[in-house]
């Protein structure tokens, strides 16, 4: 999945005030970890997943591979946080996004 410039923009703005529902530690993305990733895009379309200090890669090993194993869309990664969005797969989706 494949976001433009704008709707990054306006995806990354709805993240500054949300707290980190997913934690990465020292296992690294496992099979869990993506379970819980995909209860809650279902829910929430849009989610902030932060790395703990003992986490074995980087923010941005660790949303791509989440993103990749979960069909998710990294939207930003700074420091040891990140946000993945994925629409909704059954019903109306919560967030419109923007052309």
């Amino acid at each position: 999945m494949e976001l433009n410039s704008r709707q990054r923009a306006y995806l990354r703005s709805m993240c500054n005030t949300m707290p980190a529902i997913l934690y990465i530690g020292k296992e690294g993305v496992t099979e869990n970890t993506c379970i819980e990733a995909e209860k809650a895009l279902e829910a929430r379309e849009l989610i902030k997943c932060s790395l703990q200090k003992g986490a074995p890669m980087s923010a941005r090993e660790a949303c791509e591979e989440l993103c990749e194993k979960v069909g998710a869309a990294p939207v930003q990664c700074i420091g040891n946080r990140f946000s993945i969005y994925r629409p909704k797969q059954e019903g109306e989706p919560v967030i419109e996004l923007p052309r």
